[in-house]
């Protein structure tokens, strides 16, 4: 793949769930290295594409492309060897209650490699640090943990297998700002030291505007704008307006 071509290519993508149509005709581009966020109100198909875009969901119809790899209709196997460039985090964390935060980490290590166990725990401790996260939380339990670490440790078990496409299901969803704020830096600090290509599901008007590249706003199952928080905010589609200009959105860009 040239470095230009990019990492997410989809093309008339449509899904339905029974009678009503979800998606309907999307394209969308995503390029290397870029931190990318799919926005727009409750119920107009963002968690939807996420699945698709994972490969947990199938499409009615178009295409989608990773790594230039097209993967509608892809085999199980194929499936999973991709879905080993990737990294996922959902909303809530989805960490497992009854393992320790170490072990949390390792399990993609412990499932999709033969890596001895000594590797194993210090590939586990290493993420932890990278996340910012001391190693007397990898013997703690996930209730143990804040919120915020919490995501942390999803972050880390998200990048057990280094991925090269991250993606991240509202990351600071019930943080409080110091932490949402924290969380935002380290998704610049993990693009940048990694190299990841980043795609972001949010509502975070703050993290819009602090650390994306470019934003997808969908809405009806299209998407309505592309851009910059900046080219989006200038846009005069009047959903676009009154999402980027109104009071809060008018208070996220005072302090970014």
């Amino acid at each position: 793949m040239a470095h230009d071509d990019p990492v997410i290519q989809v093309r008339g993508l449509t899904a339905r769930y029974g009678s009503q149509t979800v998606l309907d005709g999307l394209d969308l581009d995503v390029r290397r290295r870029e931190i990318f966020a799919l926005v727009g109100g409750s119920g107009v198909g963002k968690t939807t594409l996420l699945h698709q875009l994972i490969m947990l969901d199938t499409p009615v119809a178009g295409s989608i492309k990773l790594f230039g790899e097209e993967v509608v209709g892809i085999g199980e196997r194929r499936a999973d060897r991709l879905r080993q460039r990737i990294g996922v985090t959902f909303q809530h964390g989805a960490l497992f209650s009854s393992l320790s935060v170490l072990d949390n980490v390792a399990l993609p290590l412990r499932e999709h490699t033969v890596l001895p166990e000594s590797t194993v725990h210090e590939l586990a401790s290493l993420k932890l640090a990278l996340v910012g996260l001391p190693y007397v939380a990898s013997r703690l339990s996930p209730a143990e943990l804040s919120g915020g670490m919490r995501k942390r440790v999803a972050v880390a078990r998200a990048l057990a297998l280094d991925p090269e496409l991250l993606f991240l299901d509202e990351p600071s969803a019930g943080l409080d700002p110091v932490s949402a704020s924290d969380m935002d830096e380290l998704i610049l600090q993990l693009r940048d030291s990694l190299g990841l290509t980043v795609v972001i599901v949010t509502h975070d008007l703050d993290t819009l505007c602090r650390a994306t590249d470019r934003v997808a706003f969908l809405d009806a199952g299209c998407i309505i704008g592309t851009g910059s928080v900046t080219a989006l905010r200038r846009d005069p589609h009047p959903v676009l307006q009154a999402y980027f200009n109104g009071p809060r959105g008018r208070a996220a860009a005072a302090v970014t």
